[in-house]
C-alpha cells in the first residue's frame, strides 16, 4: 500500500469507533503517525493495538486538554475532527443541556482542535484540516436540529477558517456522510427493520431515500476522507464532500 502520508503526524478525533476509527486505521496503513483520540478510553484501547497509531483520551470539549494534546503530538500536518454526538427530538422536547451538549461537541470541539493546530500549520505553510460534517448539515432533518444546527455550523467554521488560512498553503475540507453503518445509526433502528427504513425513506417525514440502495460502511467515508488529504487534492479547499449515496440529490 503506496504510504502517501510518510512522515505526517495526523490527528484524529472521535476514533474509538465508526467512521474515526476507520479513519485513523486508513491513515496509518498508508504511512501516517496517527494520534488518535476519544472521550471513551476504553472502547479507544483496541485500536491502539494497530501499527502506527497512539491512542490518547480527549474531551473536545475541554480546551485545556486539547491543547496538552496538540503539544505533546508535535507538529500535525493533518487533523480529522470526527468527534460527534447525536441527541434527537423535537425542538419542543429538546432541552437547554440536550442542545449545549451538541453544540459543544460537534462545533465548539471543531474550534478547539483547528484553534489548537493552525498556528503551527502556518508556521510550516503546510496543513490540512478535515472536518466529518453530515448531510443533515445542508438538508434538514425532522427530530434532528440541535444535530443538523451543529453540524451545519462546523461547515462553515471550516470554510471560513479555510478562506483565512490558504495564502498559508492550508487547505480545510469537509465530508459530509450520509447514513452509515456505525453505532450512532444502528442506535436510531428502533422498530426492528434495520437499514431499510433507511434506504427506502420516510415521505412522511420528508426524507428520502438513498438511490444507491446501500449504507455506507465507515471505510466509505474514510475513503473521500483520504482524498481530500491527500496530494491528489492539492487545489481543493473550502469544499463540502457529500458521502451519502445520493440521498440529498445535490445537484
Amino acid at each position: 500500500m503506496e504510504q502517501i502520508f510518510a512522515g505526517t503526524t495526523a490527528l484524529v478525533t472521535g476514533a474509538a469507533q465508526g467512521i474515526g476509527a476507520a479513519v485513523a486505521r486508513a491513515l496509518a496503513c498508508r504511512g501516517a503517525r496517527v494520534i488518535a483520540t476519544d472521550r471513551n478510553e476504553e472502547a479507544l484501547a483496541a485500536l491502539g493495538k494497530h501499527p502506527g497509531i497512539t491512542c490518547k483520551q480527549l474531551d473536545v470539549t475541554d480546551s485545556g486538554a486539547v491543547t496538552r494534546i496538540t503539544d505533546e503530538a508535535g507538529p500535525v500536518g493533518l487533523l480529522v475532527n470526527v468527534a460527534g454526538i447525536l441527541r434527537l427530538g423535537a425542538v419542543a422536547a429538546l432541552t437547554d443541556q440536550d442542545w449545549a451538549d451538541t453544540f459543544a461537541v460537534n462545533a465548539t470541539g471543531v474550534f478547539h482542535l483547528s484553534r489548537a493546530v493552525v498556528p503551527g500549520m502556518i508556521a510550516r505553510r503546510d496543513g490540512v484540516i478535515i472536518t466529518v460534517a453530515s448531510n443533515a448539515a445542508g438538508v434538514p432533518r425532522a427530530g434532528m436540529a440541535a444535530y443538523a444546527a451543529s453540524k451545519a455550523a462546523a461547515v462553515m467554521f471550516t470554510k471560513s477558517l479555510g478562506l483565512e488560512v490558504a495564502r498559508h498553503g492550508i487547505r480545510c475540507n469537509i465530508v459530509c456522510p450520509g447514513s452509515t453503518d456505525t453505532p450512532m445509526q444502528r442506535a436510531m433502528w428502533t422498530e426492528g427493520t434495520g437499514p431499510a427504513a433507511v434506504l427506502r425513506g420516510d415521505p412522511e417525514s420528508y426524507r428520502v431515500g438513498i438511490p444507491l440502495g446501500r449504507i455506507a460502511t465507515p471505510e466509505d467515508v474514510a475513503d473521500a476522507v483520504l482524498f481530500l488529504a491527500s496530494p491528489a487534492a492539492r487545489h481543493i479547499t473550502m469544499h463540502d464532500l457529500y458521502v451519502d449515496g445520493g440521498a440529498t440529490l445535490r445537484a
